[in-house]
């Protein structure tokens, strides 16, 4: 917008979240790290919807369901499940 970046821009959370949201979509597929934005982005405005208290303890234990669930990502399992769907 402006043409600048501002110091919540260049802090390490933002590139962790870059990398969370990349574990968490698929290392090594095109369309992983763009699906695990979509989840860390919907995790993350989720709770302002609603007026939930324990919010970020929510966000945390679906963040680890997640990542303990799915191993490869999200797109890595769901492309090892359907490579492994019997043909009909």
């Amino acid at each position: 917008m402006f043409q600048l970046a501002s110091l919540t821009d260049v802090h390490w959370s933002m590139s962790g979240e870059v990398v969370l949201m990349t574990l968490l979509g698929g290392m090594g597929t095109i369309f992983g790290p763009v699906v695990g934005a979509f989840v860390i982005i919907a995790l993350r405005e989720l709770p302002r919807a609603g007026s939930a208290s324990g919010s970020p303890i929510i966000t945390g234990v679906i963040f680890v369901v997640c990542v303990l669930a799915f191993r490869r990502g999200i797109v890595g399992e769901l492309s090892a499940w359907w490579k492994s769907a019997p043909a009909a």
